[in-house]
């Protein structure tokens, strides 16, 4: 495919003139061609009134044309894994069989969404039939279910240039709940960005859908997604990034005379809990494990552990091990310039306030991180809140505490996080309840006798967690339980029958599985 270095408003093609920039290749600093044209609120304006229309016509497609709009996007991609996979290692420096894999994550779950959709039980119909006898008033006829709040703005992220980003988690769960997509691409992987935007442009046409279901937006600054949050057009956000970032979304969508929500996942330190029957036990594989998710993809995951919390006893040997598994591991190359310098500016932050326990230097002009380990007490990380901030990279801080009132009090004092880690035996039982009973309200996934990184796609999964890991703690981006985000329940009351959607019609055309005057049928 010729990349042309412009957006996809509908079916046509950007005009620009908000700016050009090219793309860097990180671990080269080689621009790639071509030069990408951002654009202006004119461009925006068109494309969000596009969705609106368009929205009139998806919200109304049926499960089953939705579902195969969503298998004919993974199709599409299938066929262009190639092209994807050259331009984006060039774009992040991220190794072949990552990029693979991302691919492989990307069309499963489109896949997955499909099916669920497909099946349709997820828009949780619900019917109460009248009795039009009961006293002392008439009972009338209830019925609801989800449906869909209309154009939806989605961020690509920096980290995830597939599985987050043009037809990623947000993208797919938008469209499976019925919702229009505009897409603001990332600056960083922008022809990335095109070739999947242009896989699902020839999706929207082989399936029939409306004009405006799908766009991809390039520009470099804010200005494009700023506009798009404020266009009255746009129902509801899509984020995955910074908490400065998703803040300022938060903000603008809130000031809106209309506001809308922002589902936004920004930032985590996931913290890792080793109770001391497991450290006696296990300490060796427990290091070995900690160094191996710290370090995986250069340490650019959200479930990166960046905190760990020991007791005493133990703690010396452990940090020992710790620090010869980094010593052992290479420095790699950052996603681009941005993470980089952010990087290194977190761990120099960090080396004023706590002791570095093993650091791997790596070149900042090359855009390059070694992985760093500082270590700290627990009355000093309980006493300077700025201990506990996201270096997001492969940097972590051991902290050790003095029994178990202490690793309580660290607990209670956490932000709200992605995920949560204990390492634990059967002697560690009474104060694992008291932890988990802690970490609960702390954390959206808890993980037992593990590391947070990789984000199992199924059904059962949950990532989202308490502010600030996401911008609503009862939310996931990953699982179906998304597609809820973009829907908003909706009820009728007394309604004939044929005015009713399909999925809450009296005999069941769809033959959903409905909640029917209180009971599962």
């Amino acid at each position: 495919m010729e990349l042309q270095g412009t957006s996809w408003i509908g079916a046509r093609r950007g005009t620009g003139g908000g700016g050009e920039w090219k793309a860097v290749n990180p671990a080269t600093g080689e621009e790639l061609e071509p030069a990408y044209i951002g654009e202006t609120e004119k461009n925006v304006d068109a494309a969000c009134r596009l969705a609106e229309e368009a929205s009139r016509e998806y919200r109304g497609k049926s499960g089953a044309e939705k579902a195969a709009f969503l298998r004919t996007i993974a199709d599409e991609i299938d066929g262009l894994e190639d092209e994807i996979v050259t331009r984006m290692t060039a774009e992040s420096a991220l190794p072949e069989g990552r990029c693979r894999m991302e691919k492989g994550r990307t069309c499963f779950q489109l896949r997955m969404f499909a099916e669920v959709v497909e099946e349709g039980s997820w828009v949780d119909a619900r019917i109460d039939h009248a009795d039009p006898d009961r006293a002392p008033v008439p009972k009338p006829d209830v019925r609801s279910m989800w449906r869909p709040l209309g154009p939806v703005v989605v961020f690509c992220a920096s980290n995830f240039p597939l599985a987050y980003s043009v037809a990623g988690g947000d993208t797919a769960s938008a469209l499976a709940a019925g919702c229009p997509v505009i897409v603001n691409a990332h600056w960083a992987h922008p022809g990335t960005a095109e070739i999947v935007g242009t896989a699902v442009r020839r999706a929207v046409e082989q399936c029939g859908m409306p004009e405006g279901v799908f766009s991809v937006l390039f520009g470099k600054g804010v200005d494009v997604g700023q506009a798009l949050v404020k266009h009255p057009a746009v129902r509801a956000v899509g984020f995955t990034g910074s908490r400065r970032g998703g803040r300022a979304l938060m903000n603008l969508a809130a000031a809106r005379p209309e506001p809308i929500p922002v589902w936004a996942e920004m930032s985590a330190v996931n913290p890792v809990f080793i109770l001391p029957g497991a450290m006696k036990e296990r300490g060796e594989k427990i290091a070995q494990g900690f160094v191996g998710s710290l370090t995986l993809g250069v340490g650019q995951f959200c479930t990166n552990p960046g905190l760990v919390f020991t007791g005493t006893e133990g703690r010396g040997a452990f940090a020992e091990l710790v620090a010869a598994g980094v010593a052992e591991t290479p420095a790699g190359t950052m996603l681009h310039p941005g993470i980089a310098k952010s990087f290194h500016e977190g761990i120099g932050a960090m080396s004023g306030k706590a002791e570095t326990l093993a650091r791997v230097e790596g070149n900042p002009g090359a855009n390059e991180a070694g992985a760093v380990v500082f270590g700290a007490r627990a009355g000093d990380f309980l006493a300077d809140a700025s201990m506990a901030a996201e270096m997001f990279g492969p940097a972590s801080l051991l902290v050790e505490a003095e029994g178990e009132a202490k690793l309580l009090e660290i607990a209670e004092g956490l932000e709200g996080q992605l995920t949560a880690s204990v390492h634990a035996t059967e002697e560690d039982r009474a104060l694992f309840a008291r932890l988990i009973a802690v970490l609960e309200r702390k954390a959206g996934r808890l993980v037992y006798n593990g590391f947070p990184t990789g984000v199992e796609v199924c059904h059962g999964m949950i990532h989202g967690g308490p502010y600030p890991a996401t911008s609503d703690g009862r939310s996931t981006s990953v699982g179906p339980r998304a597609i809820t985000r973009f829907a908003r329940m909706v009820c009728w009351q007394d309604f004939p029958d044929g005015l009713l959607p399909a999925e809450l019609q009296e005999k069941n055309p769809l033959g959903l599985s409905r909640i029917v005057d209180g009971k599962r049928s």
